[in-house]
């Protein structure tokens, strides 16, 4: 296996907030799976998970090098925890296909988050 790419984004927890606030379900809905909505509403600050998750989203489009557009749209990257509570990331729709169309074996991603913000990484792997 070879890098495909790399990503990272930084979130200001209060950003999401706003937004979730602002624009509530619409939001939500465009920007997050079902299942990534129930996970983060059952925590202590939903916000916070929110905005791990975004910025996941946003890591993992910059190392697929598509951005969020035309290639890949917010609700083709969903971010799932396994039992182990490691994060992972799941594929769906265009950016399934591009994965299978790009040799994509496996995605690696670590979040992080703090009061006021939240970070992610991304590592693509694909066949040599």
């Amino acid at each position: 296996m070879i890098i495909f790419g790399i990503g990272i984004d930084v979130v200001e927890v209060d950003r999401i907030s706003s937004s979730m606030a602002e624009f509530g379900d619409r939001f939500a809905n465009r920007v997050f799976s079902k299942k990534e909505r129930e996970y983060c509403e059952k925590q202590k600050r939903p916000a916070m998970h929110y905005a791990a998750r975004f910025a996941a989203k946003e890591a993992v489009a910059k190392a697929l090098g598509t951005g969020i557009g035309k290639e890949l749209a917010w609700l083709d990257v969903e971010v799932v925890r396994r039992a182990s509570g490691e994060p992972e990331v799941l594929l769906t729709g265009d950016g399934k296909k591009f994965a299978e169309a790009n040799k994509i074996t496996q995605i690696k991603i670590s979040l992080t988050h703090a009061e006021h913000y939240a970070a992610a990484n991304a590592v693509v792997l694909c066949e040599g």
